[in-house]
C-alpha cells in the first residue's frame, strides 16, 4: 500500500474506532465491542435483527429466515461474536442451509464469520473482495493494535473467503422470502452492499445510511455523487424498515436524512471552494455547521471527509 493509501487508511480507522460513542460517552472508556445475546427482536415476518446496543465498533445484525434457508447479515468482530451470532441464530432458526452476507469489508463486519461452520457460504461483490485484498491485513492489524484486549478479541480471526462473488446484484431465494444483494458502488467503501428482503421491504442499508451517525468516507475511492446516487436506488426500493450498519433501526427517512446531508455538505463545499477558501478550511467550516444543525448526530468529524469527496469536483 502506497503513503497516501496508508495515511487514509490511518484516518478511517481513527474515525472507526474512537469517533463513534455518543458525546454524552466522550470521555468514558469505551466497553470492548461485544454483540449483547438476548437482545434480538423481530423486525418484520422474516426478519430479526441484533442491535448493537449503542456500543462502538459492534454492528446491527441481520437474520433472515426462510422456509429453507437463512441468511446472517455481518458477523461482529472476531471468533467470540461470531459464536454469539451462531447462539442468536439457533434461537430463531434451524435451518442448515445458512448465507452470510457483509454490508462491507470492515473487520466488524467480516471477521466473526471465522466462527461459522464450513458449510454456510459466503456471499460478495467482487468490488468487496477487492476491498479484503488491498486493505484487509493493514486495516485488520490497525484493530488488532487498539488495545490488548482487542487484540485477544481478534486472535484466531481472519477475513473468510468467499464462496460466491457477483458483480452488481444477487439474489437469493431463502423458500418464501427473496433477498437481493445490490454492489452500490465506491461510497462508504469500494464494496458497499445493500441487503433487501423483498416482500418484507426491509433494508440492511450499511453505512449508507444510518440513525444519526454522520457518513464516513472511509475509503480512497468513496465519491460523494456515487453516493448520492446510491441513496435515489435505495429510496427506489421504498423500504419500511431501515436498518444501518451502526445506531437504531428506523425507516425510509434515514435514507432522506443523508441525502439532506450530503446535498448541504455538497453546496456548501461547492460554495466556499468559489470564495477561495482551502479544503481544509472548509472542512473546519462545515464541520462546525452541521454540528450545530445536528446536535443529536454523532461524529460530526467525519464532515471533513464528505468535504474532500466533494471538493475534489470541479
Amino acid at each position: 500500500m502506497n503513503a497516501t493509501l496508508r495515511t487514509a487508511a490511518a484516518v478511517i480507522a481513527a474515525s472507526v474506532l474512537g469517533m463513534v460513542s455518543m458525546p454524552s460517552q466522550a470521555q468514558a472508556p469505551q466497553p470492548l465491542p461485544l454483540i449483547k445475546e438476548g437482545a434480538t427482536v423481530k423486525v418484520s415476518e422474516h426478519v430479526w435483527v441484533i442491535p448493537d446496543g449503542g456500543v462502538p465498533v459492534v454492528p446491527d445484525v441481520g437474520i433472515i429466515v426462510g422456509s429453507r434457508a437463512t441468511m446472517i447479515i455481518d458477523t461482529g468482530l472476531g471468533i467470540r461474536n461470531g459464536e454469539a451470532v451462531l447462539r442468536e441464530l439457533a434461537k430463531v432458526s434451524t435451518n442448515k442451509d445458512v448465507y452470510v452476507a457483509t454490508t462491507h469489508f470492515h473487520a466488524e463486519h467480516t471477521t466473526g464469520g471465522v466462527a461459522f461452520p464450513p458449510n454456510f457460504k459466503f456471499v460478495r461483490p467482487i468490488a468487496q473482495q477487492k476491498d479484503v485484498q488491498e486493505f484487509g491485513s493493514s486495516f485488520f492489524a490497525m484493530f488488532e493494535k487498539r488495545s490488548p484486549e482487542f487484540a485477544e478479541l481478534m486472535k484466531g480471526s481472519t477475513y473468510p473467503s468467499a464462496d460466491i462473488m457477483f458483480e452488481r446484484d444477487y439474489s437469493v431465494d431463502l423458500g418464501g422470502v427473496r433477498v437481493q444483494l445490490t454492489w452500490l458502488g465506491p461510497t462508504h467503501t469500494r464494496g458497499d452492499t445493500a441487503i433487501f428482503v423483498e416482500g418484507d421491504r426491509v433494508l440492511f442499508s450499511g453505512d449508507l445510511a444510518m440513525k444519526q451517525l454522520f457518513p464516513a468516507f472511509a475509503s480512497p475511492y468513496s465519491d460523494g455523487v456515487v453516493w448520492l446516487a446510491s441513496l435515489d436506488t435505495l429510496a427506489a426500493m421504498q423500504p419500511k424498515v431501515v436498518v444501518g450498519s451502526h445506531g437504531g433501526i428506523g425507516d425510509a427517512s434515514l435514507i432522506s436524512s443523508y441525502r439532506d446531508i450530503l446535498k448541504t455538505v455538497q453546496a456548501r463545499t461547492r460554495e466556499l471552494k468559489a470564495q477561495g477558501k482551502s479544503e481544509e478550511e472548509i472542512g473546519k467550516l462545515l464541520t462546525d455547521e452541521m454540528a450545530a444543525k445536528y446536535p443529536d448526530w454523532v461524529a460530526p468529524i467525519r464532515i471533513p471527509g464528505a468535504v474532500t469527496a466533494f471538493y475534489k469536483l470541479p
